[in-house]
């Protein structure tokens, strides 16, 4: 501490402040960092007096891959922004992007390696060293290995890319294993298989928001949480503000998202009718001679069963709508359409997801600039092809009671609370003989393993990414550590080559660290590039690289596209399927991600729980939405506590009057509810996924997660709702006031001008 006499230290604090210097001194007695009220005569040897250094690296918050400038100074992270050089966020972040820092400083981040003492879930660890739990682990992958049982050790992970996904391919292949699977809630598997039964491939196109005049969106929240939401509010807001023409939006969905809210025109549909009212366009398209294509016979052959009338019948969508609609999307270029989200997620998911491609088929939107853009081959590793559907999960669980499995390896997923409780899948770990975990986190599944060998955070580690979808042309990115790691932890891949290492697997895995492998992986990018990227010399493509924190060829996918003709005769969207009677469970449950905690994954970070849901301003906790019809047959208001039921679980939750929500129709968002994971998420509100019925997609077994149907049972009890919007209701006062159309009309009794909703 500076010398400081007495005359200056009164002009600091105050004179008789003695409240102040107490708090000064004692700060210096518990020894937390100082800040001192004057600058530096002689600054510290390690402070450089006004100078931040700013790291280029990736996001990791969610799957879109952004790219990111990280402030840092004397070796603290202190800020997170967007990289404006990266194509994905071009300079913008989201606000769980900006909380990445709340995971690098977190209080409940695991610090060392620790053992399971007591019996599993009764959370007696104990810390132990890096040799003990390497070797334990080591030890019993050795015995497996040796006595060629090595397809016994299974490793589950969140979705990961680029080379630490293929040193995750070479680790299991050296043990003889092929159970390796990426898991995550949100993955879109059906959307994923309407794209390989369309277009014959497994991959992601770019949607061109950006340039694209009219959009309709059937159940994608794209501006919430829908594959990449940065990039696509930037292409939203540039078609909005567009050259001269300003773009239209229409949202199509059973309940309002962020996205419904931006869009010109929010058109409620049944739940589940997203497809066969895509089909109804298409049948006016075709009909109306609106395409001339060769194939024209074979898809009036293919839509005869979806006119205006039978599609307005099931979707409780207007013939006229749907005509309109239909001749605005083939008159308004270019247009496209997309798909996703709750449409993704019924029993005809698949079927309504082709539907949506044939649209931008019809009407000449495929390889066109505001359209629909084919994607190359990702320059790296993409985890698509392991990722783990919910049948997945269930075999995988079954391969466990059947004592197929003696290792689980598990990386930054959390299943124990992603997956319904009718799945079992907690059970199914207790057969288990040897869990790992490599979390940074005590969450729901980390609390059941036996051995935790905790990793650094994203930002403290080496890595890199390919993002999927990627923006119409090839792009990575190299994910460097922007401060020293701040426990004793390790890179998850540095954990993995230390393992290869304990068993023997030195010569197929020689790399000392993670950093040497993603150099050595990169230098093979850099060989087989141009020759105008090979005019320097690797080193300075490497060190250019990490400064932009970018990379990309300017390669673009041939725009021409047949369609087998196979793909028409399948055509077709059947009416979904749910879960439970009408008259015991009259009501569909549909739960939302949640823009902030997203799955669950954010709820450990308060800035993420203090931060207003945008459709309703609540902060913390969870809530179920009604309809104001809804809410009055049921004789219930805000703030009333009522009990969810569906045919596998009940939860409790308040309720919120939502006039934008069908009356057939309840929601919930996803995020809350943790039984683990830090003093920020646990025991606070309910987890929808938890009462989920084990309704799936046939074709790709993902979760029908939009598929259960419940029932509201009042409780008698209340509670006040958590918000910062204050009263959404003008209290008679006449604050909104209608300027012609019907005297009905709903501005009058709520903050959402929509249309009253008749079931």
């Amino acid at each position: 501490m500076p010398n400081i006499d007495r005359r200056d230290f009164l002009k600091l604090v105050g004179a008789g402040s003695a409240g102040v210097g107490a708090g000064f001194m004692l700060g210096e007695s518990i020894k937390h960092p100082v800040e001192y009220l004057i600058p530096h005569v002689v600054a510290p040897e390690d402070f450089s007096t006004g100078i931040d250094t700013w790291y280029n690296t990736v996001c990791s918050m969610c799957s879109a891959g952004c790219g990111i400038s990280v402030r840092t100074r004397e070796g603290r992270a202190k800020k997170i922004e967007g990289n404006p050089l990266h194509p994905v966020n071009q300079g913008r972040l989201c606000a769980r992007g900006q909380a990445g820092l709340q995971v690098l400083y977190n209080p409940d981040r695991l610090t060392h390696p620790l053992m399971q003492t007591g019996q599993r879930g009764s959370m007696s660890f104990t810390q132990i060293t890096w040799e003990e739990g390497l070797d334990k682990v080591a030890d019993r992958l050795d015995l497996l290995k040796a006595a060629q049982r090595g397809n016994r050790v299974c490793m589950l992970s969140q979705g990961i890319r680029g080379h630490l996904a293929q040193l995750f391919e070479l680790f299991m292949d050296q043990l003889g294993s092929e159970r390796l699977l990426h898991y995550d809630f949100d993955h879109p598997h059906t959307l994923y298989a309407a794209n390989q039964r369309f277009f014959g491939e497994e991959r992601l196109p770019y949607y061109d928001l950006k340039n694209t005049r009219f959009l309709l969106s059937f159940g994608a929240d794209y501006l919430g949480n829908w594959i990449s939401p940065v990039h696509h509010s930037l292409g939203f807001g540039h078609s909005r503000q567009g050259s001269g023409v300003r773009g239209q939006f229409v949202q199509i969905e059973p309940r309002m998202s962020l996205s419904g809210a931006a869009a010109d025109e929010w058109i409620a549909a049944i739940p589940g009718t997203e497809g066969i009212l895509a089909l109804g366009l298409a049948h006016h398209i075709v009909s109306e001679g609106h395409y001339r294509g060769v194939d024209r016979d074979d898809w009036i052959a293919a839509l005869s069963g979806y006119t205006k009338s039978q599609v307005a019948e099931q979707t409780g969508v207007s013939a006229d709508t749907i005509s309109r609609l239909a001749d605005t999307f083939v008159h308004t270029e270019p247009s496209l359409a997309i798909g996703g989200g709750s449409a993704g997620n019924h029993s005809n998911s698949v079927d309504t997801l082709v539907a949506v491609n044939a649209l931008n088929y019809l009407v000449g939107n495929l390889g066109k600039t505001g359209g629909l853009l084919f994607n190359p081959e990702p320059a790296g590793q993409v985890s698509s092809a392991r990722q783990a559907s919910y049948r997945t999960m269930i075999e995988l669980g079954e391969d466990a009671r059947q004592g197929n499995i003696e290792v689980l390896i598990l990386n930054g997923t959390n299943p124990v609370f992603t997956l319904p409780s009718a799945s079992g899948f907690s059970e199914a770990l207790a057969e288990i003989p040897l869990i790992v975990s490599l979390s940074s986190f005590m969450d729901e599944t980390t609390a059941l393993a036996d051995i935790i060998l905790p990793s650094h955070t994203y930002l403290e580690s080496w890595g890199d990414d390919f993002p999927e979808p990627g923006v119409g042309f090839s792009i990575g990115a190299i994910s460097q550590p922007v401060v020293s790691p701040l426990y004793n932890t390790r890179a998850t891949g540095d954990i993995l080559l230390t393992l290869a290492q304990k068993i023997g697997l030195s010569e197929a895995m020689p790399w000392g660290n993670m950093q040497d492998y993603v150099k050595g992986g990169w230098r093979q990018i850099y060989e087989r590039g141009s020759l105008d990227t090979r005019m320097e010399s690797f080193e300075s493509f490497w060190t250019a690289i990490l400064k932009a924190g970018v990379w990309g060829e300017k390669m673009h996918r041939d725009p021409a596209f047949t369609l087998d003709k196979g793909v028409i005769d399948t055509i077709g969207v059947q009416a979904p399927e749910f879960s439970g009677s009408t008259d015991t469970y009259p009501f569909v449950l549909h739960p939302y991600l949640s823009t902030s905690l997203h799955d669950g994954q954010g709820a450990n970070l308060p800035w993420m729980q203090e931060l207003p849901d945008p459709m309703t301003s609540i902060v913390y906790g969870s809530w179920v939405e009604l309809n104001p019809a809804t809410a009055k047959q049921l004789t219930l208001k805000e703030g009333d506590l009522v009990d969810i039921e569906s045919p596998h679980g009940k939860i409790r939750a308040p309720v919120y009057i939502y006039p934008a929500i069908m009356p057939g129709v309840i929601a919930m968002p996803i995020g809350q509810g943790h039984s683990e994971y830090g003093r920020y998420a646990k025991n606070r509100g309910a987890n929808p996924i938890e009462i989920l019925s084990p309704q799936i997609d046939q074709l790709t077994g993902a979760l029908a997660s939009s598929a259960t149907r419940v029932k509201i049972v009042a409780t008698g009890r209340r509670v006040e709702l958590v918000k910062t919007g204050g009263n959404s209701r003008e209290l008679g006062r006449e604050i909104v006031q209608t300027t012609g159309g019907k005297a009905s009309h709903s501005a009058k009794l709520n903050s959402i001008p929509i249309t009253e909703i008749s079931t």
